[in-house]
């Protein structure tokens, strides 16, 4: 949760709203933006970044949480079909009734199927959700790479590309949350960018 204010107060917060765009396997990091923003944090998107395992984005843009195959990638922290934390938030979408969710949850282990109603998602408005696939990762690391300098991460890159094509206006700053050494995943950023990067000493 600090992080997200430590970021949003150096770019203006709290007079200007911020975004953030979060890698996101496990739903732990971007839940964390949206605690701030009950906080007060004037945050005008939490942009749930995906791969191509997009159990999350399914369900934030259709209301389909339902588990699939999984597809192994160069980001290995989103190749999942379960996301931990995710029933911190539907808690608080059904208005923070354990039972209800307790048993939401028993049914999901059961059926591998959760439907996100109309009404849960409008009150999770606040999220917004991408899936990258593995070109346009590819492409985000060499983007960072030409245009800002930055040598980044497969799992960084999916956020980058996710805030790219966000379509927020130009004066709400975004912010990418990175989240790993783009040494340990020396492969997929030398073929990205045609660096290797070296371990931190």
């Amino acid at each position: 949760v600090v992080y997200y204010f430590w970021a949003a107060l150096r770019l203006g917060a709290p007079e200007r709203p911020v975004a953030f765009s979060v890698p996101t396997g496990n739903f732990g990091d971007v839940f964390a933006g949206y605690v701030a923003a009950q906080m007060g944090l004037p945050i005008a998107q939490l942009i749930v970044a995906t791969n191509v395992n997009d159990i999350l984005h399914r369900a934030l843009s259709k209301g389909d949480y339902s588990v699939s195959t999984v597809t192994p990638t160069a980001a290995p922290s989103m190749d999942i079909q379960v996301s931990s934390n995710f029933e911190r938030l539907l808690f608080d979408l059904e208005g923070r009734d354990g039972s209800t969710t307790g048993a939401r949850m028993k049914w999901f282990e059961h059926t591998g199927k959760m439907v996100l109603s109309s009404d849960m998602r409008r009150k999770a408005a606040l999220f917004t959700s991408a899936r990258t696939d593995a070109d346009e990762m590819t492409n985000a690391m060499r983007w960072a790479h030409d245009h800002a300098g930055q040598i980044i991460d497969p799992h960084t890159a999916i956020a980058l590309h996710a805030a790219r094509t966000s379509g927020l206006p130009p004066e709400i700053p975004v912010v990418t949350l990175a989240t790993a050494h783009p040494a340990k995943f020396r492969e997929a950023v030398e073929r990205a960018t045609g660096i290797r990067p070296t371990l931190p000493a």
